[in-house]
């Protein structure tokens, strides 16, 4: 140990008292960053999984024109410009005739790690006198259980119990109380097109989605292509999962330019949540910052009292020889110190209260307890914000000490 650090630990451990606030200070701030970055990344992460269970990262479908009115080429000898307002569409326009080679390109690109097909239609639901309009949704149940992981959602019944029979019909659960309709009921539904058949209850679902749960009825794609007289490639929609939903507004403008479809990444539609996510993360990240503003101002003062106190030897030293630099490498070792003992401990402490908070009983959909993510970065950037908030809080103080005139102060 050089004599520099030397003086240093004699000045650390001379005020043990003083020594232990200030590190408490910052393990105090640095545990409050990793808890409160924990706590907004876990709540970022449930609402995104609550959200994208029904949901996909990327969706392609066959979106109609938008234009109110249309304008007619302007016939050879006339100058009379001509538009047509609100202009038929013809039925075959709709949907996705031939999904598969959507799918295979979709499946194709490495970042993209579920691909499914589904068929959406707004039918109506009868059991008895109860008639109450939703949407059905003809799905893949294997690929759709991989991107959404469907089955855990199940309530009653099995979901594969629709690929073993064309007359399958999963109700959500608050569609179910709606049109009273339990296990093994048979209900009736019938479409735009006057189209009426029976289907048997083998499952109820619920994803923590209300308005979903409220509303959708799920068969599977074979039996809705049969229903709505579809030939075996037809689908609404072709859907697909990243591996970081953050990247599906770039991945979906470079699959746009080979899909002659409507290529949607879910930002287009859902900017409130990705809203809600960055204003979370920038209050976690305000709030934890200004404690450690704080517990910086904290170890400034107390730097700032032990250069005060030890003027004396300040001076001393000077007049040995030792000069500025060495002055402020004393105090800068001290507070550096300092931020490396509190935030180690403040990280293990961080972690404690977020396990802590993990175990908290927190019923609401698919959660169990308050949602928490351990993130490495997070305690990457803790301890770098501890010991630069330290580092700049003992730099001001030492700087004053190197400045000090030995003379004057040993005059008195």
């Amino acid at each position: 140990m050089s004599v520099n650090n030397k003086i240093a630990w004699v000045h650390l451990t001379s005020k043990i008292r003083q020594l232990i606030v200030a590190v408490l200070s910052v393990t105090f701030g640095i545990s409050m960053y990793i808890f409160m970055n924990s706590f907004t990344g876990g709540v970022n992460d449930a609402q995104a999984e609550l959200v994208f269970n029904t949901m996909a990262h990327i969706r392609v479908y066959n979106d109609l024109p938008k234009e109110a009115q249309r304008l007619l080429p302007v016939p050879e000898g006339r100058d009379t410009v001509q538009f047509v307002s609100n202009p038929k569409r013809i039925r075959y326009t709709e949907g996705i005739k031939n999904a598969g080679p959507i799918r295979e390109l979709l499946e194709s690109i490495p970042d993209v790690v579920a691909v499914t097909e589904q068929l959406n239609e707004n039918v109506f639901f009868h059991n008895g006198v109860s008639k109450v309009s939703g949407s059905l949704s003809g799905i893949d149940v294997e690929s759709e259980n991989q991107m959404f992981n469907t089955a855990q959602y199940m309530t009653e019944g099995d979901l594969y119990e629709l690929e073993r029979r064309n007359d399958g019909v999963v109700l959500g659960t608050g569609l179910a109380d709606k049109i009273s309709a339990q296990m093994g009921d048979v209900i009736s539904l019938s479409t735009a097109d006057g189209i009426l058949k029976a289907y048997k209850v083998v499952g109820l679902i619920e994803t923590g989605a209300s308005s979903v749960d409220k509303s959708r009825a799920i068969i599977s794609i074979q039996a809705a292509r049969q229903l709505l007289s579809k030939n075996r490639s037809y689908a609404t929609d072709v859907l697909a999962n990243l591996r970081n939903y953050n990247d599906a507004r770039s991945q979906a403008q470079r699959i746009a330019v080979s899909i002659p479809y409507k290529t949607e990444a879910w930002q287009e539609g859902n900017s409130q949540l990705e809203s809600a996510n960055t204003l979370r993360d920038i209050l976690a990240v305000t709030v934890s910052l200004t404690i450690l503003i704080v517990a910086g101002f904290g170890i400034y003062n107390i730097m700032n009292m032990t250069v005060n106190e030890k003027m004396r030897e300040i001076a001393i030293l000077k007049a040995m020889g030792f000069d500025g630099k060495d002055i402020v490498q004393i105090f800068l070792v001290q507070s550096v110190v300092i931020g490396f003992m509190g935030g180690v401990v403040g990280l293990f402490l961080g972690f404690l209260i977020s396990v802590g908070v993990d175990h908290i009983p927190f019923k609401i959909a698919s959660l169990n307890t308050l949602p928490i993510a351990y993130n490495p970065i997070d305690y990457v950037m803790a301890l770098a914000f501890g010991l630069l908030t330290t580092f700049v809080a003992g730099y001001l103080p030492a700087r004053k000490a190197s400045q000090i005139d030995p003379v004057e102060i040993l005059r008195g």
